[in-house]
């Protein structure tokens, strides 16, 4: 049997489909799975020992040269796949499915690009508004005909993968005498970033390794303003590779609502989750050691606000009480 996996951005959404490979790996122990995925998040999901293939497209940054890409993507329609599930739920992700057959998917009444839906063969209805991790989970479990068990989600294994030849560069950071602790500067919306005012008090009252992690010159500033008010070291700029690898070193991760934040999540290390425009029950999903901190307002998945600065409101003593509970006990 030969799956296909549709799944080509963001990364916080990789991230959250990335256990799907080892559950149903335990249900087909011979199936084999190709992962297509945008080229500029491939690497999140390199070292999978559940994904036979990552097949890395340039749909989105390459639209001068979009004929070859999906010359590209015909040229595997040769793996005769048995079933090509679309996670995207996007009439670009659907359109691949359909090139590359028996497309399995959301019906038009849960996805927002309701077209989408006429490109697959097979095709189910699983709210939108669910929580995205169980979104996946439930549409891989109806499109390969399996029992939904929600276990196999809170007793997965890790599901991002990293190389050794990292850990040197990492291990530099890590202490051995205190608590690690990621601070993750930056996300895809302004609205969903923490101010750096408030992270700077947090590091002020824990006594704990902080490591500043960033990705834009402006996140990058926001941690040089935190690092020369603090004792919290600022990281050079990382590859996905090597951000698995420093996420696994340290003891917690706290970000907003990000890719980097979720990869706690991923490979099972503690982390707090700071919501603002974004829904908290949807977009993460809450264990004993993944928390979660919101505005305290009713978000509506289907009419988010860009603009709505609610998180600036998040009072850093929750926050703080939170990190005490995971770490000190």
């Amino acid at each position: 049997m030969r799956l296909a996996i549709i799944k080509l951005s963001a990364l916080g959404d990789i991230v959250h489909a990335s256990f799907l490979p080892q559950i149903i790996k335990k249900e087909y122990p011979h199936i084999t799975i190709d992962w297509f995925v945008e080229q500029r998040f491939s690497d999140i999901l390199e070292n999978n020992p559940y994904i036979d293939n990552i097949i890395a497209v340039n749909l989105k940054d390459n639209k001068n040269n979009l004929s070859k890409e999906i010359k590209k993507i015909y040229s595997y329609k040769k793996n005769d796949y048995d079933m090509s599930i679309d996670l995207q739920g996007l009439i670009k992700s659907a359109s691949i499915a359909k090139i590359l057959g028996n497309g399995c998917g959301f019906d038009k009444n849960s996805i927002r690009e309701k077209l989408a839906s006429f490109f697959y063969k097979k095709k189910f209805f699983i709210p939108y508004e669910e929580n995205v991790i169980l979104r996946n989970y439930m549409l891989t479990c109806k499109c390969l005909n399996f029992k939904i068990n929600i276990n196999n989600i809170k007793d997965k294994e890790k599901s991002l993968f990293y190389t050794n030849k990292n850990l040197n560069k990492i291990l530099q950071y890590i202490s051995k005498n205190k608590k690690n602790i990621l601070l993750v500067m930056g996300s895809s919306w302004e609205s969903k970033v923490y101010p750096k005012e408030k992270y700077l008090s947090i590091i002020k009252q824990i006594d704990a390794n902080f490591l500043l992690s960033w990705g834009s010159q402006k996140e990058k500033k926001d941690a040089l303003f935190i690092s020369k008010n603090s004792n919290a070291v600022l990281l050079e700029n990382m590859s996905l590779d090597e951000l698995k690898a420093l996420i696994d070193s340290c003891d917690l991760v706290i970000g907003g609502d990000s890719g980097p934040t979720h990869m706690a999540w991923a490979l099972n290390k503690p982390s707090i989750t700071i919501f603002g425009p974004t829904p908290k029950d949807r977009n993460t999903f809450k264990t004993n050691i993944n928390l979660t901190v919101d505005c305290k307002k009713k978000i509506n998945p289907l009419k988010l606000d860009k603009n709505d600065m609610c998180i600036k409101n998040i009072n850093e003593n929750i926050i703080i009480k939170l990190i005490n509970k995971l770490l000190y006990g």
